[in-house]
């Protein structure tokens, strides 16, 4: 094996420690999953995944890094990230009403579409992933091993095994919680606080990679 195992259960362990702290993509996750059940919530798992299949292969290229040593560069996707975030937190204050009924497989298809397409934005505009990919993995990664890339793959798989692990079952758990949402207060009630957990994730954005930078 390219990596030693004892490093590698080492990054595991901190992995581990990043996925389990709250942030946007898990909120998405329960949001989604509450709103639309159990299939729509294992769409945006997996739009989830595919980001950090997208941050692998950009790592491993180089672009994470490039982008990272541009100041500019790494402020406009924190922007652009934070912007996303807020528009989707605006939503659910627009859009109260949490549990819907698919009437017809095109509404079904849409539904699990934009819950795959919202998560897979949200994770590669997210500054918190793209800093893990850039400060975390290389500090796993041990060129006399050789094959630095494939290294940084496999890093990346055990990343992925664990957001997997964790956000699967909060998908099926939050599934297991719609079935009792059934009053219009509680659904706006919970709509309204996951938009301002985001908006609020939102503003946390811009303010340590924007405002608080100048």
């Amino acid at each position: 094996m390219p990596i030693d195992y004892g490093s590698y259960f080492a990054f595991l362990l901190a992995a581990s420690a990043l996925v389990l702290s709250p942030g946007p993509d898990t909120v998405l996750v329960i949001r989604n999953t509450l709103s639309s059940g159990k299939t729509v919530g294992l769409a945006t798992v997996a739009g989830i995944q595919m980001g950090l299949v997208v941050h692998t292969l950009l790592a491993v290229a180089g672009v994470s890094l490039l982008i990272a040593s541009s100041t500019w560069l790494f402020r406009m996707v924190a922007i652009l990230g934070a912007c996303y975030l807020g528009y989707l937190g605006v939503q659910h204050f627009l859009h109260p009403s949490l549990v819907r009924v698919e009437s017809s497989s095109r509404q079904s298809r849409l539904l699990h579409y934009k819950a795959f397409r919202d998560a897979l934005i949200t994770n590669l505009l997210n500054p918190k992933v793209i800093l893990l990919f850039l400060a975390l993995l290389p500090g796993f990664v041990e060129p006399e091993r050789g094959d630095t890339s494939l290294q940084l793959i496999l890093l990346a798989l055990g990343l992925l095994v664990i957001n997997l692990l964790w956000q699967t079952p909060i998908a099926l758990a939050a599934n297991t919680f719609r079935k009792v949402i059934t009053q219009p207060q509680v659904q706006r009630w919970i709509s309204h606080t996951t938009g301002g957990i985001l908006l609020v994730f939102a503003g946390l954005i811009l303010w340590e990679h924007v405002f608080h930078q100048v």
